[in-house]
């Protein structure tokens, strides 16, 4: 871990995700906990966090991936349950470059709706707008 590494990953301090309300909670499990978004992009969007404090997946052990994966089905779920959504986008960003704000691990799950936006073809890839559509080129 670095130097600059936030408080949170090195003794919990000022955890954006601990302490929080009890109604944000989704899921949990003694290894992660499913919390509802505070910034949804859309309805239903929640966060699947591992209790320890790690920036990366890479920094996760296969119990703790495990529960995350489990996390994931379970709100998946609740969010079919109570939204009836048509599709999801389920990801997270690993490291600054990729986007990453909140140094603390956690994967996105958003539910999608048909018409949230006018062509979802290509997802992920209209990170990198020049790459995204890809069905409109020739080359591999």
């Amino acid at each position: 871990m670095s130097e600059d590494a936030p408080p949170y990953l090195i003794d919990g301090a000022g955890c954006p995700f601990c302490g929080l309300a009890d109604g944000r909670i989704a899921w949990s499990s003694p290894l992660a906990i499913a919390l509802w978004d505070a910034f949804p992009v859309s309805l239903g969007h929640a966060l699947v966090i591992p209790r320890r404090h790690a920036a990366s997946w890479s920094e996760l052990g296969a119990d703790e991936k495990a529960a995350l994966t489990a996390g994931i089905d379970a709100v998946r779920a609740l969010i079919d349950a109570r939204y009836e959504p048509h599709a999801y986008n389920v990801g997270f960003n690993d490291g600054a470059a990729a986007g990453q704000t909140v140094m603390l691990f956690h994967v996105h799950v958003i539910p999608r709706y048909q018409g949230d936006v006018s062509d979802p073809r290509g997802g992920v890839r209209w990170l990198l707008p020049d790459k995204a559509a890809y069905w409109l080129s020739s080359e591999p």
